[in-house]
């Protein structure tokens, strides 16, 4: 299976000032499969520890001499360690918040040994300011699959060959194929499980049972590490997600989690959940225009799950709905197709927010910025209707606007079109 950030962990292993490594993600997103194929196919070597099953390693960061923790690990992997042939993956660091520590001083001390820790997104995030290496470590995200590598884990290479050539206009040609494989990419997402299942076999029944896995393995995790006092507030955020989505102003409402829900009583349970990298917060901003950091409300969001085919199996949508009708697409008040772009804007590290002005039905789902500032709309159909994006530019020609939809490809005067299987293509290359 063909992940993308497997270049990025080239061009760490490469970089002349390389610091040790974090790879960040939720659980379940293949990080440890990840490192393990990246050791395996750039190194001599791999000294593989999983800090959560071997005890020694409870111990072992009683001082942070780099010598003597090189020749521990090498004890504790059966590996002979040898400065840039073997890659150490130290695996569950965040059970040993010593260990996170001790990448400073490999940094500082060892930079000749090329090591790559992995764990939950939530203890290592928790670390920081209490001994994280701030300016110590490289680190690289990793996310659930992309469309794109949902298609190359389907084997469908050329079709990403001919996304990537960026001839735009000639789409169209493509497009009843890539809405099909759209269409499964909903239904699946992008848990590394879930595709590689389905890539083998096709079988939708066996997707579902192991989403429904994944979701229950993430309850299990609620119990595990919520303190007990939050953790009703934790299941019911998570819980309300899929109806927040579904309505027509999908801002997250606290009053929709529990009748009189407040702030105060439900931030933290929102938070958990970001830390551990189970939902992505998307802010409001008060004004398009650069640059959009300026312009955060704190106070106005919408909540997305990490995956789509997890939300769909949190929803319990139907198979026939996604993979033979167009309800996916045309229902759910756009819910799914939002959770696409939204989830594809992130895989390729795009900061993300969204605005609406008060006392107005002016909304755009979502607004990024590379140099331009983009104001996006999402559209589940063939819908060409943008009054929200003609009005922000109307106010400001310096803008410009992206709608997303199943049409093809089409340029204006003032704004393009771009089919929804070539979002992230275009938008990554976008200035």
């Amino acid at each position: 299976m063909k992940r993308l950030a497997y270049d990025s962990l080239l061009a760490w292993k490469n970089k002349a000032d390389r610091k040790p490594l974090i790879v960040n993600g939720a659980r379940q997103v293949g990080k440890t499969w990840l490192l393990k194929e990246f050791g395996a196919k750039e190194y001599s070597n791999v000294a593989y520890i999983n800090c959560d099953e071997v005890e020694e390693m409870k111990t072992l960061f009683s001082d942070f001499g780099t010598d003597r923790l090189i020749r521990s690990f090498s004890v504790l992997s059966g590996v002979a360690i040898v400065p840039d042939e073997t890659l150490i993956i130290l695996d569950e660091i965040q059970v040993v918040p010593a260990a996170i520590t001790s990448l400073k001083y490999f940094c500082e001390n060892a930079p000749e040994y090329h090591i790559a820790v992995a764990g939950s997104l939530l203890g290592i995030g928790l670390h920081e300011g209490t001994g994280f290496p701030v300016g110590k470590v490289d680190e690289v995200n990793l996310y659930p699959l992309s469309f794109k590598e949902f298609l190359l884990a389907l084997g469908k290479d050329m079709l990403v060959a001919d996304m990537e050539e960026h001839r735009w206009d000639e789409s169209s040609v493509l497009s009843n194929t890539y809405i099909e494989l759209l269409r499964q990419y909903y239904y699946v997402g992008g848990m590394p499980e879930v595709v590689k299942r389905y890539a083998a076999d096709q079988d939708i029944h066996e997707v579902r049972k192991i989403q429904k896995q994944i979701l229950a393995d993430y309850r299990r995790d609620f119990s595990k590490h919520v303190p007990s006092d939050l953790l009703p507030k934790v299941n019911m955020v998570w819980d309300s997600v899929p109806a927040q989505l579904a309505k027509e102003n999908k801002k997250f409402i606290y009053s929709a989690v529990k009748k009189g829900g407040r702030a105060k009583e439900f931030e933290n349970a929102i938070q958990w959940l970001v830390d551990a990298g189970l939902v992505y917060k998307v802010l409001r901003v008060s004004k398009v225009e650069k640059p959009l950091k300026f312009y955060e409300d704190t106070n106005a969001f919408k909540l997305y799950i990490l995956d789509l085919g997890l939300l769909g199996a949190l929803s319990d949508v139907d198979s026939r709905d996604v993979l033979i009708n167009n309800n996916a697409f045309t229902e759910y008040k756009g819910a799914f197709t939002e959770q696409f772009v939204l989830q594809e804007l992130k895989g390729i590290g795009k900061t993300t927010y969204y605005h609406t002005r008060e006392r107005s039905d002016l909304e755009l789902d979502f607004v990024v910025q590379n140099y331009q500032v983009y104001p996006i709309e999402v559209k589940a159909e063939e819908n060409l209707r943008s009054k929200s994006l003609k009005t922000i530019y109307d106010g400001n020609n310096e803008l410009r606007p992206v709608r997303f939809s199943m049409a093809g490809y089409r340029e204006q005067d003032w704004m393009v079109n771009v089919p929804l299987y070539l979002a992230t293509e275009w938008i990554s290359c976008a200035e």
